[in-house]
């Protein structure tokens, strides 16, 4: 008997510490934006030059500034997140803060052409460090007296643009005239699933790490390339095994490699370094950016990033 109390009692402690665990689980930081569909059919999209192409990309700022129900569709999805634990990004602040930076910081070119520049929302992803952003389309629809809205919920992973989670459906017919209102009754029966969905693809990030994308690259006018031995050993080789180092459980996949350049894929980097600062591609490649520039390589090299989850370093200058 006394052993079968014993067993209990630790099964029962067993799942304590299991709930005790969940119940402390760090929840991924969310950005609610309006999808690009959305701006595109309201009139709120915005040209840039990348580079001699233009791009049409979401006038966020505007949209902001001039629709009031945009702000209040934003204000209950946050809302209802909120409710659930989950800490949110207010991008309407995050705008602001952006629009004090110079026009000069919107886009990062390379010297050497190499493409690589940042757009609006790789911009916008960068200052606020969202883990995940949450891209909402909607639509009311009115028969007679009533009205219902349609919605598309996405989530995608703020670095690699993946979708991860997504929740669409129409409401019930209401008499309400109140867009959040509306909303809410269409979205509360799909939202708890959506952020399972969320919360699984963040564990997954936790145990396995964060994925990125690395590039590395060499000028014309460097006399080495990856080819070259250090220390008896290509330096590729030298590369890959600094990847297998400092990747966590030493994941990545090398997708093309030659003299002149490598692709690293599926690079998975730890979510924080030591002090709890989110880790982004630049982050994690200054490592090597360092590494490369010692003994025994003495590699002067460039690092450029495009947004927060693809970094390419050129080697033999800046």
């Amino acid at each position: 008997m006394k052993k079968v109390l014993n067993t209990v009692l630790i099964a029962a402690f067993m799942l304590l510490g299991l709930n005790s665990a969940f119940s402390q689980a760090k929840k991924p930081t969310i950005m609610i934006l309006p999808s690009d569909v959305w701006c595109n059919t309201n009139g709120y999209m915005i040209e840039y030059d990348n580079q001699g192409t233009k791009v049409k990309v979401s006038d966020y700022k505007k949209a902001f500034q001039e629709n009031a129900d945009l702000l209040l569709v934003i204000s209950k999805i946050n809302g209802l997140m909120a409710d659930r634990g989950f800490p949110l990004k207010n991008a309407e602040s995050v705008l602001k803060s952006l629009a004090s930076e110079s026009a000069e910081d919107a886009m990062l070119t390379s010297k050497e052409g190499a493409g690589v520049s940042e757009s609006p929302i790789d911009k916008l992803k960068k200052s606020a460090k969202a883990d995940i952003i949450m891209q909402l389309t909607w639509t009311v629809n009115t028969t007679g007296p009533k009205k219902s809205v349609t919605f598309n919920l996405q989530g995608l992973d703020s670095y690699t643009d993946k979708q991860i989670a997504t929740a669409a459906g129409t409401g019930a017919p209401s008499f309400s005239a109140e867009l959040p209102v509306l909303l809410e009754e269409a979205v509360l029966a799909h939202l708890d699933n959506f952020n399972n969905s969320l919360q699984t693809h963040f564990n997954d990030m936790f145990e396995n790490g964060r994925e990125i994308i690395v590039r590395i690259k060499k000028f014309d006018s460097w006399e080495n390339d990856l080819e070259t031995d250090y220390e008896g050993k290509e330096l590729s080789a030298q590369i890959e095994d600094w990847m297998a180092k400092n990747t966590v459980k030493g994941r990545f996949s090398t997708t093309d490699a030659t003299a002149d350049m490598m692709l690293f894929e599926q690079v998975r980097i730890p979510l924080y370094d030591e002090t709890g600062k989110a880790i982004d591609a630049r982050g994690f490649c200054k490592g090597l950016q360092n590494h490369l520039k010692n003994p025994p390589y003495g590699i002067v090299n460039k690092l450029m990033m495009k947004g927060l989850g693809q970094a390419t370093i050129v080697l033999g200058g800046k």
